[in-house]
């Protein structure tokens, strides 16, 4: 991976855009315990791990989390994208009647957030389905829009949001990067 042109959150800022967006949860989520975190693999996964621990040291009430995994699910099959490696989606609870949380690690063009929409939905019938981001980075080609963001960082085409999670990637940050032209499209 080339240099980082700009580290937007250190691992402090990373765990208090989280701690916010665990407080926002909290408030906004009318039937919490209805509810249920379910990550985008791979960073939404830690994620949301992440603030169902949050919510319970606050409210003392553990929010189910599970995982989604879009890879069925994409429109860009056909782009040239690496695409990751089907694993499966492990929701630990029916979701139907339930307000389900997606958690995932960036937000930029929808398509990611619809594909998750479309395996919640294969999985049952939610109450409601909210979204929520660590990184907010602009660029919708889909009327979609975070129900919570960790922090909103408008970026150019030509640039790549990189986060980094401990649970996979060894630390905590968000940098941002030069993205390579020849993935452009």
């Amino acid at each position: 991976m080339t240099a980082a042109k700009a580290v937007i959150m250190d691992a402090p800022a990373m765990s208090r855009a989280l701690a916010r967006v665990s407080h926002e949860m909290i408030e906004q989520v009318s039937q919490l315990e209805d509810a249920v975190l379910l990550g985008v693999r791979r960073r939404g996964v830690p994620l949301a791990r992440r603030l169902s621990d949050m919510i319970e040291r606050y409210e003392h009430l553990k929010v189910p989390v599970g995982e989604v995994d879009i890879s069925h699910y994409r429109d860009d099959q056909d782009r040239g994208y690496d695409m990751p490696r089907v694993r499966g989606t492990d929701v630990p609870v029916d979701v139907t009647g339930r307000t389900v949380i997606l958690v995932d690690d960036v937000l930029c063009t929808g398509r990611t957030a619809r594909a998750a929409m479309e395996a919640v939905m294969d999985a049952g019938r939610p109450a409601a389905i909210r979204l929520a981001v660590l990184i907010d980075r602009g660029h919708r080609e889909l009327p979609i829009r975070p129900d919570f963001v960790g922090k909103n960082i408008p970026t150019s085409h030509m640039e790549r949001v990189g986060v980094h999670v401990t649970e996979i990637d060894g630390d905590d940050l968000v940098a941002l990067y030069e993205r390579d032209a020849s993935h452009i499209v």
